[in-house]
């Protein structure tokens, strides 16, 4: 519960998604005072698709199995899919906050407009039901999420018909006997080609690189839920599930797909199979990278063309910290195909009490990843708080030490949604040790 800022430092959490929640909850552990903004009206994230922000779709699923994803104090019913729901995932939320109480520490319909340093705390400005406010904290934690600003890329030429960003996409009946092109064959442009196969009248697939596609369930069981002992090291690992995933799936090769120019996990894989189907069936047809718009349809580098009604974007999304200047986050700004210069992907090193949560990306982290790092910022918040010497040996040693390797001997593409991505065993054990050093019961010299 949210303490009077004259008895206790009080900390701002910007957000009421997993990570937002992640963060409330360690915070309420170690007894410190926040305060939660959340511009939706309730807890939940873009996991809300009726919030005015929200980027899901009806048929959005996790391509995460339920065991790795969730929350391990927190863990989801028995009743739960395998796979579940965005339906499924906000009622899990809204159970969460109710389960540990954190929901009346959240101002909702409440946006962040500026976060701003004064001295050694930080102002934060909001607009909500009570007009715009500026308040003072010891420290904010923004947990906005990476997937609300959309990467709209240009074309040459002119379209004549409607283009959509999957950000803007909600249900199948738009695609209603329309001819339809979708740009983009991450996992989002797969799910919406299959949501398309059963309502247009045609469904191509621009692509511009290969992918690698793995089922959700391998030998019966959830694929992800397999090898979760001790890491193989990354070459025997990549040749093994490669392996795997050809016994499975075939060489979508054969499908006009073009073969991937990178090894497996070098870029986040596709967790559908459901799209190599279709391809199979026809209803899918592969195209190249896009050249041009070209009025009623779309050129292809390949010299092809063809027409359309809908072209969907499935280009991704910008990192997106509007109420910040980007320099507190060591960061040339959205859309540079670079991300915050963070230690560990959470400390500002160069704005002391400014942590991002979230911002993470990588294979079976789940959101207990996230609440691994909410656990790592409550704690140095706490010894700020009650052991300020050991605080301070945290931030020389780990903060504005040297970086450590969280690629766990992989090779990632040098693309803008890698740029910060990780690997899960990596990360996981750098964050561990970083909380082994602010456990340390001795006085700090």
């Amino acid at each position: 519960m949210q303490q009077n800022q004259a008895q206790a430092p009080t900390y701002a959490v910007i957000g009421a998604g997993p990570s937002g929640l992640a963060a409330a909850r360690n915070l309420q552990r170690r007894g410190l005072s926040w305060t939660g903004y959340e511009q939706a009206s309730g807890v939940g994230g873009l996991w809300d698709i009726d919030a005015e922000h929200s980027t899901v779709y009806e048929s959005a699923h996790l391509i995460s199995s339920k065991t790795t994803t969730e929350f391990t104090e927190f863990p989801m019913a028995d009743a739960v899919a395998d796979y579940p729901s965005h339906r499924e995932l906000l009622a899990y939320f809204n159970a969460f906050a109710d389960h540990f109480g954190v929901r009346e520490g959240f101002r909702f319909r409440t946006t962040v407009t500026r976060v701003e340093p004064d001295g050694d705390q930080w102002l934060v400005t909001s607009t909500g039901p009570d007009g715009t406010l500026t308040e003072r904290h010891a420290g904010v934690l923004v947990a906005n999420g990476t997937l609300s600003e959309p990467a709209v890329p240009t074309f040459r030429g002119r379209f004549d018909g409607e283009v959509l960003h999957t950000s803007a996409y909600k249900r199948a009946q738009v695609f209603a006997g329309k001819r339809v092109l979708v740009i983009g064959a991450g996992n989002s442009g797969c799910d919406i080609a299959v949501d398309a196969v059963h309502h247009a009248a045609s469904v191509d697939l621009s692509v511009r690189r290969g992918y690698y596609f793995v089922p959700k369930y391998l030998f019966g069981r959830p694929s992800d839920t397999l090898n979760q002992g001790k890491p193989l090291p990354p070459r025997i690992k990549q040749a093994i599930d490669t392996r795997v995933l050809k016994a499975f799936t075939g060489d979508p090769v054969r499908f006009g797909l073009p073969k991937p120019d990178y090894k497996i996990y070098e870029s986040h894989p596709v967790v559908n199979s459901l799209v190599l189907h279709h391809l199979g069936h026809g209803d899918i047809t592969v195209r190249r990278d896009v050249e041009c718009f070209d009025g009623d349809g779309v050129r292809f580098v390949d010299g092809e063309r063809a027409a359309y009604d809908l072209v969907v974007l499935a280009t991704g999304y910008h990192l997106h910290y509007p109420f910040l200047e980007p320099a507190h986050l060591d960061w040339a700004g959205p859309g540079s195909g670079t991300a915050p210069d963070l230690h560990l992907n959470i400390f500002a090193r160069n704005a002391p009490g400014l942590f991002v949560l979230g911002m993470v990306e990588a294979s079976g982290l789940g959101w207990q990843g996230r609440y691994e790092q909410a656990d790592l910022v409550a704690s140095y918040l706490a010894a700020r708080q009650e052991n300020p010497a050991l605080a301070a040996r945290f931030e020389r040693e780990q903060v504005h030490g040297p970086a450590p390797d969280l690629t766990g001997g992989y090779r990632y593409l040098g693309l803008e949604r890698m740029s910060y991505y990780v690997n899960k065993d990596a990360y996981r054990a750098a964050v561990r040790a970083a909380l082994e050093s602010l456990q340390q019961k001795e006085t700090a010299r």
